[in-house]
This record gives structure tokens, sequence and C-alpha cells, in this order.
């Protein structure tokens, strides 16, 4: 953008807001509409308005650079979709109702993209016929798509949305890794020079399949995601991905089971208090149904459920709590008094703490009635280990035994090795070496270019407004005129030597605007340097303000612009 016009603010399509909008939950929804980056344009769906197109531009000139360095080809595939090869890998039911369906006037059925493997693996089927061809990496910059129930937090969950995404092939495993290893170290460049504080984070597939993933994540307030971080090992995780090792325990010396009455103690809290037993001597016995067949998950009483874990694991299929017209016609299900032992027809998972061993108090599946001594793999049985409690601050460090902390952060990155989940379903195979067929084996790679903006607005923000890295940042310098005619001539006058020097300016020559708005508009704005003509412009003196740390100080034009340019 060198050399690029001034910009002048008296013609800039972009009005600041003295108050918060009503909707607005989150800092940066807050921020960008009132700096005049972004305005609403309906529930999920947001246009960019010059300045925020401008923030948006850099960090895809970031992205670009850093994907061409490591190889990757840019390409443009449609955001229009037609629904047949999603099909073939399950994704079209898989993706549930966040799925955007809809139909051309022949009946034919389409989606708009929420991610583009299936699109990729036909484009490369069609292109590569031999080892020859790869390993190639081929990246878009695309709108994608997902129709979320309630958009929220501004552009950090809409239905609409900018994404970088890249896709790797390789005809073996030992090349797939490289192409990871390559997306991993281009991704911490790039948020890098971003300037975004970021965790690599050990991460669950998804809907996305695959073996490897890793999420990289920005720690913020404002963010959907729980990751845990270990302050003594390098150890850090979305809480979804914490896996402990199942560790079985003696239990021969443990009594056989004896029933308890217990009148009523329907909830861990009441059986506790009526045994005077902490919390985590009981057993839990959640129940749910998948795909409408009840399975019960059992975890320590003192721990809860993390539904969206036992989701996961038993994907696609639809997992829902049940209700009081499930326990009806089943004798063995008694409300509230629940257990492992005895249950009919039931699968049973259970968290690692529950290992084959371990001692419970825990429902006899009779009203008014609890177990002791009920020992896993003695009186019941476990179908499936799963880790499925909700990770707490102080759980220990799977890596260390150290205590994790947990915090909030923002989704920024994600990269996954896929394997051969899509080439197997699209049949993507080329000539081998040996002049036999090779399935190719891919990789994912994702980043949130329109959420970076919002990750980058929360993390940097103040009091005042926005403070934009200059990389990314819509000007270099913001240049106020406080409004008299001398301190507007001299504005202009230095505002294009700065331009004639390579930086991007931005100046506020609005008329019959005070100095008072034109000041909080340049702090709420957030570019790097504000260059101000003010009360000694008569000497050819202006003020320079750091806008991150509010240094100021008082420069001659020639000093200022030798300053500012050789930033």
């Amino acid at each position: 953008m060198a050399n690029a016009p001034v910009q002048r603010m008296s013609r800039l399509m972009a009005k600041t807001l003295r108050d918060d909008p009503a909707d607005a939950e989150v800092l940066s929804h807050k921020l960008l509409v009132r700096a005049g980056y972004v305005r609403r344009t309906a529930a999920g769906l947001w246009s960019w308005l010059p300045l925020g197109k401008r923030v948006l531009a850099n960090i895809e000139r970031i992205v670009r650079e850093e994907m061409d360095a490591i190889g990757a080809q840019e390409v443009l595939l449609p955001a229009l979709l037609p629904r047949e090869p999603y099909e073939a890998t399950g994704r079209w039911e898989e993706y549930g109702p966040e799925l955007f369906r809809l139909q051309d006037r022949k009946g034919g059925d389409y989606l708009l993209g929420p991610t583009h493997e299936e699109i990729f693996t036909q484009l490369v089927k069609d292109q590569a016929s031999s080892y020859k061809d790869l390993p190639v990496i081929l990246y878009q910059i695309q709108h994608k798509y997902r129709d979320e129930a309630r958009p929220r937090a501004g552009i950090l969950r809409g239905r609409e949305f900018l994404m970088k995404d890249s896709y790797s092939f390789d005809t073996e495993d030992e090349g797939l890794a490289h192409s990871y290893a390559l997306h991993r170290a281009a991704y911490q460049r790039i948020f890098e020079r971003l300037g975004l504080d970021y965790r690599i984070c050990a991460a669950t597939a998804g809907a996305m399949g695959g073996s490897k993933s890793e999420e990289f994540l920005a720690p913020a307030a404002a963010g959907e995601d729980t990751f845990a971080d270990c302050p003594h090992c390098d150890f850090a995780a979305n809480t979804e991905a914490i896996t402990y090792p199942l560790a079985p325990v003696d239990a021969s010396a443990v009594p056989a089971v004896e029933e308890l009455a217990t009148p009523d103690t329907p909830t861990i809290e009441s059986l506790a208090a009526f045994l005077d037993v902490p919390a985590s001597a009981t057993l839990k016995n959640l129940l749910v149904k998948v795909d409408g067949e009840i399975v019960a998950v059992g975890v320590p009483g003192d721990r809860e459920v993390d539904l969206d874990k036992v989701e996961a694991h038993f994907a696609p299929a639809a997992v829902e709590l049940v209700t009081a017209e499930d326990f009806t016609g089943r004798p063995d299900l008694v409300r509230g008094y629940v257990g492992p032992q005895g249950l009919e027809k039931v699968t049973y998972i259970a968290d690692p703490r529950i290992a084959p061993g371990t001692s419970w108090i825990t429902g006899a599946n009779k009203a008014g009635t609890h177990a002791k001594n009920v020992v896993a793999g003695r009186d019941f049985d476990v179908d499936t280990y799963v880790d499925v409690v909700v990770v707490q601050e102080g759980d220990p460090c799977p890596k260390c035994g150290t205590g994790l902390t947990l915090d909030r952060a923002i989704e920024i990155g994600h990269i996954f090795q896929l394997g051969r989940k899509y080439a197997d379903a699209l049949k993507l195979d080329v000539l081998g070496r040996q002049g036999k067929p090779v399935r190719v084996t891919m990789g994912s790679y994702g980043i949130g270019v329109s959420r970076a903006v919002a990750a980058l607005a929360e993390q940097t923000a103040d009091e005042h407004g926005l403070v934009w890295p200059r990389e990314v940042a819509p000007a270099d310098v913001h240049v106020v005129a406080a409004g008299k005619a001398v301190q507007t001539e001299l504005a202009l006058d230095v505002s294009e030597k700065l331009r004639e020097a390579g930086l991007r300016v931005l100046v506020d020559d609005r008329a019959g605007v005070s100095p008072g708005v034109k000041f909080t508009d340049a702090e709420l704005i957030g570019v790097p340097h504000i260059l101000v003509a003010g009360r000694r412009s008569a000497e050819g003196v202006l003020e320079l303000k750091d806008r991150r740390t509010g240094e100021r100080e008082e420069l001659t034009a020639d000093e200022a612009l030798a300053r500012l340019s050789a930033l």
C-alpha cells in the first residue's frame, strides 16, 4: 500500500459513534462498530467499511506471503457447492442444522461451503494422475458459511466469515507430516507478524476427521474455547482434547456390595449430606439417549459431565438427555437411584477416573436405596472409557502432574492431519512409483481471517479504543488538524510528504468538528501514530503521540517526517 493516496476523513465512508451498540456483548463488537470499521447487515452478517476492509486486506496479505513462502499455490473455488461430494463423505448429514442447504430451480441440492475438503479433493483428482504431480499444497481465501442458531459477538461468531483454508496432498504419511510441519511453522510466523498472543493447543478433530489436530488459540475474555495451560511444562490443550490414562487399582480388600437405605436422596448433594461423605466418594450416572438408545455415563460425584465430549465420542449420532418419559416401562432404571450394576440393555461409558478396582457409593436401582463398595470391574463392567468430565482448574497436567490453569480463548487457526478419510470417500488415487495406484493422504489447515480482526481488537484495545499493530493497521499515521486554517494547511502538507515517503496516511481534515471529537476519534480508530497539527502550527511544530504507550513529543514537520519514515 506504499504511496497510496492520503485518505481524508472528510471524504471517508465511516461514521464514529459515541455509544456502544445496544446488542454488543464483547469489546471487539463495540469498538469495531463505534470506530466505523464494520456495520451489521443482518443477524450474523457484516459489511466491511473502508477502514475495516484495509485491516482485513492487511491480514490477507500477511497470510498470502507466508503461505506462498512454503510453496503453497493460491486458487479460488466456488462458495456454492453441490451436495454429492459431501454426501459421499457423510458430511451432508453430519454437519446438522449449521449447514446452509438450498435448492436450485430444478430441485438440485446445494450447500454454502463451511469448509472445502471435498471440493479440493475433487480438484486434485482431476489434475493429478501420478506421484510426480505430488506433493502439492493449495489454498484459498474464501467466505465460509455456518447457519448459527444465535449469531453473537459481532464478527467473532457470524453466519458468513472470511477464512484461509489450505490442503496438502501427499503419497506417503511422512510427506503429510512434513506438510503439517510446514503449516505449523507458517502459522507461527503469521500470528507473530499479526501481533497476536497465541497458544498452540492439542485439539480434537471433530467433524473434520483425521488423526493429529492442533488449535491456535488467542487468549481473550470473549473467547468461546477453554484451554488448559501447564505452568511447569509445555503442555497446552483445548479442554475437550485432554485425556488421562487408565490407572487400575487393587480392590482385593474391598468388602462385598452393601445396600443402604437412603430415602429422599435422588441427587449427589442430598446423598453426600445424608451419608456424611464427600461427593467424590459417590458415582454419578447420567443417562443420555444416543440416536434414541439409552446410554449411561459414569463420572465421580464431584465432577460434571461434559456433554460436548459425549457428543464428540458418539458423533455423528445425535445425543440428548433422557426425559421422565424414558423411564416408563424400564424397571431397571430408577430415577435418582441408577447404578451401573444390574443395568439391562444399557451401554455404560465411564471416565478413566472410574478405573478398574475403584470403589464407589452409587444407586442400587431401587427407590430410596444406594449401594456402597461397588467396584468397577468386579461389580460392573465399563463398555468404553472416555474422558467425559468437565476439566477444572488445578486438575493434574497429563504430562507432568502440575495443576493446570484454565483460560478463555478465541480459535484463530486449526491444523489437521486428515489422513485418507476424504481420499477414500472420493477415491483419490495416483499412479505410484511402482506403477500401481496409491491412495493420497491429506492435511487441512484453516485460519480465521475475519476472526483475527476481532481477536486483535480484543487483545490490544485499551480504555480509549482500538490499538492496531502497525502491520495490520489501516494507516501508519493518523494526522489530526485541530481546526484552524493554518492547522489544516500544515496537516495536509505534512500528510502529503509522509505519503511521498511511503507511509500510509489518514488525515482528519473535517470542518466543523471540534478538536476534542477529533482527538477522541483518533484514539478510537487506533492507528499506531497520531500526529497533531495544533496550537504551535504557525511555528511548524506538531505533536507526535504513540497510540500504544501514550508517549508524546513535539517535533517540527521535518523531524516528524524523519522519525516516522524510520519506523
